[in-house]
């Protein structure tokens, strides 16, 4: 059976759209793939009738938002019990930095990452048009995600990472059974080199740059905000970015959560990205961005050239939001300030949306009394390198209570 909630496939470019049958990548009136983006157009009211008195707060996964997604009626799910992640408040944090604070942790998920969102769709349409096959390119997370569900799907994955790839983000694919092929490069050349077996091989691509459906299950952190915070919408959403893919996919959830009457407003979005890799806030602020690298410990927002500029940018603009870069140092800041505050551990691309919101306050973009839900993207565990880093040398002491009276007797 086929998609009959889903109209198109559109190119955010130049407009065309295409019949939403099989596996579609990319506009092909265009030289260079990565300038022919698709959007998936939905039928809402085909959406509004399907759906219709489910948003009563239970979410229990992401596939209850199966509505939503380009996913064929036949399609069996690859699903690892993804999605539904609590919206946890945070009274210490926001006390400290006098804004409401409440953490999506999404770091729950089954891989430990956002990725998940994403990948579950993407292993899910693989295997219903009969691929054996995915591959994808990653810094570590979506490396990890799509390995765990290919083995739960029963695929073969092959996944490509650059030589900077953190040891601890490996051993998950690696664990799954995946095969890893370390690049003696960078991530876009690691992402190039994922699009060339793509192309001759036909392997199944996950890229969230280059596969359409990548934002299409990211939005389903957006559909769950909505109806964890109805009635009482925040303020701001905080994402941090890499190739624009989260935030853009995050908007589109609340949009539509918004369109179909859920909620009755729009919270803006706020998009936070490294110093190091700041091509899309640049861009936001109508700046071009000339560095070609991405120098940032935050290894899964350091991307040099991220495809989904424009869609992110979109996302910040139409939501009435903002762009913020933060430094290593404040990344790291904010990982520590989140853990000993609300004992919530976090990888640096996470933690980098605590120091967003200090940024922006310092910035008079967020004010004081607003509030935020931030989005936790990735599991501390995934960085233990820099998590040391962030954190306090432990006392080394003999085993003697004098010792002990001597450091914290009263």
């Amino acid at each position: 059976m086929g998609m009959e909630h889903v109209e198109a496939y559109r190119c955010i470019e130049c407009g065309e759209e295409y019949e939403p049958d099989g596996i579609m990548y990319t506009c092909p009136n265009h030289d260079n793939p990565m300038d022919g983006l698709l959007d998936v157009v939905y039928d809402y009211d085909a959406i509004a009738e399907d759906f219709d008195g489910k948003a009563d707060g239970d979410i229990p996964d992401l596939w209850k938002y199966r509505p939503f997604l380009p996913i064929a009626e036949d399609a069996e799910p690859v699903t690892l019990g993804e999605g539904g992640t609590d919206l946890i408040e945070a009274p210490q944090l926001s006390e400290e930095l006098g804004v409401e604070i409440s953490v999506k942790d999404d770091s729950r998920n089954p891989t430990a990452s956002f990725k998940d969102r994403a990948t579950t769709v993407s292993v899910t349409k693989a295997k219903h048009h009969d691929h054996d096959v995915v591959t994808c390119a990653s810094t570590g997370n979506a490396a990890a995600s799509l390995a765990g569900y290919a083995a739960r799907g029963g695929l073969k994955a092959r996944i490509f990472v650059p030589e900077s790839a953190p040891e601890g983000k490996l051993a998950q694919p690696l664990v799954y059974g995946a095969d890893v092929i370390q690049v003696e490069g960078t991530y876009p050349e690691a992402g190039q080199l994922s699009l060339e077996v793509t192309e001759k091989y036909g392997w199944y691509n996950r890229n969230a740059a280059f596969n359409p459906f990548q934002v299409e299950g990211k939005r389903t952190a957006g559909l769950e905000i909505a109806e964890q915070t109805q009635g009482d919408v925040p303020d701001w959403v905080v994402v941090s970015v890499g190739d624009g893919c989260t935030i853009a996919g995050v908007w589109k959830g609340l949009k539509e959560f918004e369109k179909l009457g859920y909620i009755n407003e729009t919270p803006k979005m706020l998009g936070v990205q490294a110093e190091g890799a700041p091509v899309i806030h640049e861009g936001f602020h109508g700046e071009e961005s000339l560095d070609e690298k991405a120098k940032t410990l935050a290894d899964s927002i350091a991307v040099a050239a991220p495809a989904n500029l424009k869609k992110a940018v979109n996302a910040m603009e139409e939501s009435d939001g903002n762009s913020v870069a933060v430094s290593d140092e404040e990344i790291l800041k904010g990982e520590l300030k989140l853990g000993s505050s609300e004992g919530l551990f976090v990888e640096p691309a996470a933690a980098a949306v605590v120091a967003g919101v200090e940024k922006a306050i310092e910035k008079d973009v967020i004010e004081k009394g607003e509030s935020a839900v931030v989005v936790s993207s990735g599991y501390g565990l995934k960085d233990l390198e820099n998590a040391k880093k962030a954190g306090r040398d432990p006392y080394s002491l003999p085993p003697e209570i004098e010792e002990i009276d001597a450091v914290f007797g009263e």
